[in-house]
C-alpha cells in the first residue's frame, strides 16, 4: 500500500456489543502500538444494534485495560461498507448486508456470542479474538 492508500477493516456482527467491541479494542490498540494510524483503518458496527456493550464483556475487557462502559454500539449501513478491503463477520448472521456488494475480502471468524457465558468462556471468546487480530494485523502490515 502506498502512503496515499490506506486498508479498511471492519468488525461488523449483529448487535455490536460482544464480539465485534473486543475486535475493534485489540485493533485500535494494534494500530497505536504498530504507528499504522492512517494506513489501516477501523470501522465497526451491527446490524441491529444493542443498547449497550454486554456487561460481561466490558468487565473481562477491563481485565485487558480496556474500558468499554462508554461505548455505544452503533448501526452500519450498506453504503458504509462498500468500499471496506476486509469485512470481518464475527459468526453471526449480518442480516440485511449482502456480501456480494463488498468490494473486499469477506471474512467470518465463527466465533461464540459472549452474552449470556460466564466469564471464563467470555474470557476465552475475548482471548481467542484479540490472537486473530493481533494475526490479521501481522498480515496488513507485512503487505504495506
Amino acid at each position: 500500500m502506498s502512503d496515499a492508500e490506506s486498508t479498511r477493516v471492519a468488525f461488523v456482527c449483529v448487535q455490536n456489543a460482544g464480539r465485534s467491541q473486543m475486535a475493534t479494542a485489540f485493533a485500535r490498540r494494534e494500530q497505536a502500538e504498530r504507528g499504522v494510524d492512517g494506513q489501516i483503518d477501523i470501522v465497526t458496527g451491527g446490524t441491529d444494534p444493542a443498547d449497550h456493550v454486554h456487561d460481561v464483556v466490558v468487565e473481562v475487557m477491563a481485565e485487558e485495560g480496556f474500558d468499554l462502559e462508554d461505548e455505544t454500539p452503533r448501526a452500519i449501513s450498506q453504503d458504509e461498507i462498500l468500499d471496506v478491503d476486509i469485512v470481518v463477520t464475527m459468526g453471526c448472521s449480518a442480516e440485511g448486508i449482502c456480501p456480494m456488494t463488498w468490494r473486499g475480502d469477506a471474512r467470518d471468524w465463527d466465533l461464540d456470542d459472549p452474552d449470556g457465558r460466564d466469564l471464563d468462556e467470555v474470557r476465552a471468546i475475548r482471548d481467542d479474538i484479540e490472537a486473530r487480530v493481533a494475526a490479521l494485523f501481522d498480515e496488513l502490515v507485512e503487505e504495506a
